[in-house]
């Protein structure tokens, strides 16, 4: 099979723990693109979460962004399909946050929004390794609540860091009643999309926007996010850091993202 296009994650696969791209990696999803392949970012990831790597990516047409929330054309700065959650449900996921001391994050196109105390104490969340990206990149909200109210039909994503399994699992019970797409890439949080909308639901409608087959896709990925595109792309492949879950569901499992397991595995295929 002759590949077309290539998904890959980001945190935990393009990603190494220092939250880098490595030579080897680049150098691999450059070849590959000079060769006329699509090499497409699949991210849990924003607009704003991904300027630090404009960069590294500026020669990728496209991106499956916001778990799917949005398929953006990255040379053209422009989206081709948004995905919106309602308001009344993105006020009840606000109320959940707010009743169990979670920190709340809005995902929009363009921003990352936040309480600015919840920015300062991410550790306390089990997310401090991000807090120096959300700290220069986020927007600050004194009320989530408000601020949805002041931007109708803007967010797209709810995710919710919580400060424990048992917060995390509370929260889970009740949204797992509004029929919204629900996954994690973290140890504490849920990430909330509306229904069937997903990282795979978002590969499909770009093959659909670049008349390809699925066939003809490969995606890699180590998180529960990534389940649906390893499990709809022609070849899946899980990182060697990937859950037990994500491992038993792909084609095959490479090595992990601080040992350059994306290059290793472009190498196997491509």
């Amino acid at each position: 099979m002759k590949y077309k296009l290539l998904a890959v994650d980001m945190d935990g696969t393009v990603l190494n723990s220092d939250k880098k791209i490595s030579p080897r990696t680049k150098v691999a999803l450059d070849e590959l693109m000079k060769r006329g392949v699509y090499v497409v970012v699949s991210t849990g990831r924003n607009l704003a979460e991904l300027a630090d790597y404009r960069d590294e990516f500026k020669s990728m047409n496209y991106g499956i962004l916001i778990s799917g929330g949005m398929i953006y054309d990255l040379l053209r700065d422009a989206p081709i399909k948004i995905h919106a959650l309602d308001e009344p449900t993105i006020l009840k996921l606000i109320d959940f946050g707010l009743e169990t001391r979670a920190m709340i994050h809005l995902h929009t196109v363009h921003k990352s929004v936040a309480r600015e105390a919840d920015i300062q104490n991410m550790a306390a969340f089990g997310m401090g390794v991000y807090q120096d990206m959300f700290d220069r990149i986020c927007a600050r909200c004194d009320d989530c609540k408000e601020y949805v109210r002041a931007h109708p039909g803007e967010v797209i994503k709810v995710n919710l860091y919580h400060r424990d399994k048992i917060s995390r699992d509370k929260n889970f019970e009740r949204i797992n009643a509004l029929n919204l797409s629900i996954s994690y890439a973290e140890a504490f949080n849920l990430e909330m999309s509306p229904a069937n909308v997903t990282k795979g639901s978002g590969l499909r409608e770009l093959c659909a926007f670049l008349k390809l087959d699925l066939s003809e896709t490969v995606a890699i990925g180590d998180a529960d996010n990534d389940r649906e595109i390893l499990q709809t792309a022609g070849l899946g492949v899980a990182m060697g850091n990937a859950t037990d879950a994500i491992k038993n569901l792909a084609d095959f499992v490479t090595l992990d993202n601080d040992h350059d397991g994306v290059a290793a595995a472009v190498e196997k295929i491509f």
